[in-house]
C-alpha cells in the first residue's frame, strides 16, 4: 500500500516527452510530445521548481490556472496539464514559438502579407477577448508569447502576468520586467496607471507587429523607425505606439479600422478565413458562392493553410453540408499539397463515395478531373466500387456525361479486372459505336477501344478489334471513318498476316473511293502500311513469328502502350476542345450533328486535316505519332441540362429492358463479319437521307419509328405475361 502512494505520478503522465526538442520559452521549457495511446501529437510546457524561484513559481502556477480556465480560437489550447512538487506540465495543442516559425519561413523565402495579416488579425481579436469581454490585462504580449499551430493559425499564450483590470500587477504577480531584465524595452513611456486600462496591452502590441517585419527590437527608440512595416499598416500601428495613452485605439477599434476597405486586414485570405469560421451558419446560397471563389484564390494561399484548415472544411461541407459538385475544384487543388499517403486517407474515401451522386455536375466534374486522382485509386476500389456507377453514363440521356465516359475508359482500363475490361466494357462500347446518335461519340468510341486493346485479352482482341473498326469504316461521320481506319493502324501488330490479308485489307481498300478526302489519304497510308508487312513476310518467310508475336499475347500492364500513347490525342484532360452547336432548327443529336469537326476531317468545319501517316519502308514499325486522330469534339450542353429529374435516374438495367438490350453481348454487337450488316450502298443511303427529306426531318422520322418499336415490344412482353393472379395488383 505505501508502494501505491510513493510512486511517481510523472511515469503515469498520459503523454511522452520527445528527447532532444525543448525550446526556452519565457520561464517555461517547450517540449514536442505525444499522447501514449493515440500518439497524437502535442506540445508540452515543463516548468522545474528550484529553490530560489519563488517568484517563477508563482508565476507558472497562475499561468497553470489561467489556461485550465481560458477557451477561444485564438488563445492556445489546454490539452492537459500535471502538477507536482518538482515540476508543472501544462499539454497543449501542437505549436511553434512565433519567432522559430518566422525563420523557417524566412529561410524559405519569407512569409507573405496575407500570412501575416491573418495571423495579427488572430492576436489582435484574443486580445480584445481578454480586454473587453473577460476584463483582464495580459501584461505580457510579445513575439515570445504568440505560438503557431501546423495550419498556420496564431495562438496567444503567455500568461503567466496576467491579471484582472482592477489590480495591480505590480502588486499581485512579479512583473515581466522583474523576471527578464531585457524586458525594459516593451514597456510603455507613461506610468503604470496612465491612460485608458488597455494602454499597455496595445502598446507592446505595437512592438510585436514591429519585431513580426523588422526582427527583434534592440531599443525603444528604434519603434520611430518603420523599416518593414507595410504602409497600408503604418497610420494604425503609429496610434499603437504613440506617446499619449488615452489616445491609444482599444484592441476592437484597432481591428475594425485595419478592417476597413483598403486596410492591411482587409484582403480575400483574411475575408476566407472568417467565412470559414462562421460557415455552419451560412446559407446553402453564400457557401455555395464561397467555394467557386475559394478556387481562385488557393494558389496565393499558405500551403498549411490550405492542407489544415481549407481542406478538412471541404470534406465536411461535402459530407454534411451537401455542397455537391462545387467543392471539387478546390478539393483537388489542395489534394496536390497532400503526400500519397495522407490524400489515401483524406481524399480517396470521399472521391469514391462521390461516384455513387446523382447529382449530373457531380459527375460529369469526376470524370473530367480523374486524371488529377486516378493514380490514389488501388485496382480493387475501381472495380467493386466506382467502375459499377461510371457505366451508368455509357446509358445517359446527357451526351456530356456519355462522351467523357468514354473518355475516362483511358485512365480506368488499366485498372480493371478481366471480367469488366473484357465483357462489360465491351458491351457498352458495342452499343454506343452501334447505337449512339451523336457522332462524335460513335468516333470517340472507337478511338477509345484503339487506346485500350493492349489492356483486352487475347481471345477478346481477336472478336472485337477487326469487326469495331470495320464498322467504324461504314459510320456517316466521317471522323468516325477516319478513326476506324486510323485503329486499324495502331492496332496492326494484333492482327495475323491471314487476317490482313483477308479481312482488314478489303475492308481498307472499300474507303480508297470514300467521299471524304481525309479518309481516303488515310486508307492509302494504311493500306501501304499492311501491304509492306505482308510483303516482308512473303520475302522472308522466317520473320512471320516476329511479325505475328503480339496476335496472342496476354493483356499488357498499365504504361505497356506508351509507343503509341501519343495516338488519341486530347486525352481526358478536358471535355471538349472544340464545341459543336446545333444550327436553328436543327436537333440535338439529329444527323444535323453527324458533320465532321473533329481535327483529322476534311470538313467545312475543320481546317486541320491529320497529317503524315503509316510510312512505308522494308521494317514493319507502329504508327508514328504523327498519324493520329484526337478525340472528336464534344457537345455543346447547358448547364440546365446537367440537373438530375427523376425521370433522368431511371435505373440503367430498366433503360436496357424497355430498348431490348439486356441480352446484349460482344459477339451481337460486333459481327465477326468484316462488313457486318451495313452494306456500303445502304451507309450512303443513311447519309443523304430520303429525297424531299431534311436532315433534321430524317432524324425526327428515325426516333419516331425507333419509339413505335419499343412500344410495340412492350406490349409483347405484357401480353406474354398472361393474366394476372387473384390478389395481384394490376399495373396497366
Amino acid at each position: 500500500m505505501w508502494a501505491f502512494f510513493a510512486r511517481d505520478p510523472v511515469k503515469d503522465f498520459n503523454y511522452d516527452i520527445l528527447p532532444e526538442t525543448q525550446e526556452t520559452s519565457g520561464i517555461w521549457t517547450l517540449h514536442r510530445g505525444k499522447r501514449k495511446t493515440g500518439g497524437e501529437p502535442v506540445s508540452v510546457f515543463v516548468y522545474e521548481v528550484s529553490t530560489g524561484t519563488e517568484e517563477q513559481t508563482q508565476l507558472a502556477k497562475a499561468a497553470f490556472k489561467r489556461m485550465k480556465t481560458l477557451r477561444h480560437p485564438n488563445i492556445l489550447a489546454y490539452v492537459d496539464g500535471l502538477e507536482t512538487e518538482k515540476s508543472l506540465y501544462l499539454v497543449t495543442e501542437q505549436v511553434t514559438p512565433l519567432a522559430a516559425h518566422l525563420k523557417a519561413q524566412s529561410d524559405r523565402g519569407g512569409s507573405g502579407d496575407l500570412e501575416m495579416s491573418w495571423g495579427l488579425h488572430q492576436i489582435v481579436k484574443a486580445l480584445s477577448f481578454l480586454v473587453n469581454d473577460c476584463h483582464l490585462l495580459h501584461n505580457n504580449l510579445g513575439i515570445w508569447s504568440v505560438f503557431v499551430d501546423r495550419a498556420g493559425e496564431w495562438k496567444l499564450g503567455g500568461l503567466d502576468h496576467m491579471t484582472p483590470e482592477n489590480e495591480d500587477a505590480s502588486t499581485s504577480l512579479p512583473s515581466a520586467k522583474a523576471v527578464h531584465s531585457d524586458m525594459d524595452k516593451y514597456d510603455p513611456p507613461e506610468s503604470p496607471n496612465g491612460g485608458e486600462k488597455w494602454a499597455g496591452d496595445v502598446w507592446r502590441l505595437g512592438c510585436l507587429i514591429w519585431e513580426v517585419f523588422n526582427g527583434p527590437l534592440p531599443r525603444t527608440s528604434s519603434l520611430r523607425s518603420l523599416g518593414k512595416i507595410p504602409k497600408a499598416l503604418v497610420p494604425h500601428y503609429c496610434e499603437l505606439v504613440g506617446a499619449n495613452a488615452r489616445a491609444r485605439p482599444n484592441p476592437a477599434r484597432f481591428l475594425q479600422n485595419c478592417r476597413a476597405p483598403g486596410g492591411f486586414l482587409s484582403n480575400s485570405f483574411v475575408e476566407s478565413n472568417l467565412f470559414l469560421e462562421e460557415i455552419q451558419i451560412k446559407d446553402p446560397a453564400e457557401k455555395h458562392q464561397f467555394f467557386q471563389d475559394l478556387s481562385e484564390n488557393l494558389d496565393s494561399f499558405p500551403e498549411d493553410f490550405c492542407k489544415h484548415k481549407v481542406l478538412p472544411q471541404l470534406l465536411t461541407a461535402f459530407e454534411f453540408g451537401n455542397a455537391g459538385a462545387v467543392v471539387l475544384t478546390p478539393l483537388f487543388k489542395v489534394g496536390k499539397f497532400l503526400s500519397a499517403e495522407e490524400y489515401q486517407q483524406k481524399i480517396i474515401p470521399v472521391i469514391v463515395k462521390m461516384f455513387s451522386s446523382t447529382d449530373r455536375a457531380m459527375r460529369i466534374r469526376l470524370l473530367q478531373q480523374m486524371e488529377q486522382f486516378i493514380q490514389y485509386l488501388n485496382d480493387a476500389a475501381v472495380n467493386s466500387q466506382i467502375f459499377p456507377h461510371v457505366v451508368h453514363g455509357f446509358t445517359d440521356t446527357n451526351p456530356a456525361i456519355r462522351e467523357q465516359t468514354v473518355k475516362s475508359m483511358l485512365l480506368l482500363a488499366p485498372k480493371l479486372n478481366e471480367s469488366n475490361v473484357n465483357q462489360e466494357l465491351m458491351r457498352h462500347f458495342a452499343r454506343l459505336q452501334a447505337r449512339d446518335e451523336q457522332g462524335p461519340i460513335r468516333c470517340n468510341t472507337t478511338v477509345c477501344l484503339g487506346k485500350i486493346a493492349p489492356y483486352l485479352n487475347a481471345g477478346t482482341r481477336q472478336r472485337v478489334l477487326i469487326s469495331a473498326f470495320s464498322r467504324a469504316t461504314k459510320d456517316p461521320f466521317p471522323a468516325s471513318r477516319a478513326a476506324g481506319v486510323l485503329g486499324f493502324a495502331a492496332t496492326h501488330n494484333y492482327y495475323s498476316v491471314t487476317e490482313s490479308a483477308a479481312r482488314v485489307l478489303p475492308t481498307l481498300c472499300t474507303l480508297t473511293v470514300d467521299p471524304d478526302k481525309n479518309v481516303r489519304d488515310q486508307a492509302f497510308k494504311a493500306i501501304k502500311s499492311f501491304l509492306t508487312k505482308l510483303e516482308t513476310v512473303s520475302e522472308d518467310p522466317t520473320k512471320l513469328a516476329e511479325i505475328e508475336k503480339d496476335v496472342m499475347s496476354s493483356a499488357q500492364p498499365a504504361g505497356a502502350a506508351a509507343s503509341w500513347a501519343g495516338w488519341a490525342v486530347t486525352g481526358v484532360s478536358s471535355l471538349t476542345s472544340k464545341l459543336i452547336r446545333t444550327g436553328p432548327g436543327a436537333e440535338v443529336g439529329g444527323p444535323a450533328d453527324n458533320t465532321p469537326v473533329a481535327a483529322g476531317t476534311a470538313s467545312p468545319r475543320t481546317g486541320n486535316p491529320v497529317t503524315d501517316g503509316v510510312p512505308v519502308g522494308s521494317e514493319v514499325k507502329p504508327p508514328p505519332a504523327s498519324m493520329t486522330l484526337p478525340f472528336a469534339s464534344g457537345l455543346a450542353i447547358q448547364s440546365d441540362s446537367l440537373k438530375v429529374t427523376e425521370k433522368d435516374e431511371e435505373p440503367i438495367g430498366d433503360r436496357w429492358d424497355d430498348e431490348d438490350w439486356g441480352s446484349l453481348e460482344v459477339g451481337d454487337g460486333w459481327s465477326a463479319e468484316p462488313a457486318g450488316d451495313w452494306g456500303a450502298e445502304e451507309s450512303w443511303q443513311s447519309v443523304g437521307g430520303s429525297p424531299g427529306l431534311s436532315k433534321a426531318e430524317l432524324a425526327k422520322k428515325k426516333r419516331e419509328e425507333r419509339r413505335k418499336e419499343l412500344e410495340a415490344k412492350r406490349a409483347e412482353r405484357k401480353a406474354a405475361k398472361g393474366p394476372l393472379k387473384l390478389g395481384a395488383r394490376k399495373l396497366d
